[in-house]
């Protein structure tokens, strides 16, 4: 179901599904909702202070063991919502070749 306009297919959960952001360095931890998600990014609803987001970039675990999770940075906050965008290594990763190619040409 597409809805707000955005490319991605986007599914919205009928049900709470807790979910737990995580700093990159393990020192924070807090809980959430996972409202909506795509293969893109997703909407949650953060419970206690969003101070800890500032960080930009955090994992987001999805299973209570913490093997199933997702690396993401933050697009938006408005309230306890929060809008993340999930990360990929390979793009990550040709960014990075990009940016050195392109060094290497100067």
């Amino acid at each position: 179901m597409r809805f707000d306009g955005r490319k991605a297919l986007r599914v919205r959960m009928d049900h709470k599904q807790a979910v737990n952001l995580m700093g990159s360095d393990g020192t924070w931890r807090r809980s959430c909702v996972l409202l909506d998600v795509s293969q893109t990014g997703a909407k949650i609803e953060v419970e206690g202070t969003l101070d800890v987001l500032q960080a930009k970039e955090f994992f987001m675990l999805l299973s209570s063991t913490g093997l199933a999770y997702r690396r993401c940075e933050l697009v938006w906050i408005d309230g306890t919502m929060a809008g993340v965008h999930f990360i990929n290594a390979g793009s990550k990763r040709k960014s990075a070749s990009a940016k050195v190619g392109a060094a290497q040409t100067k």
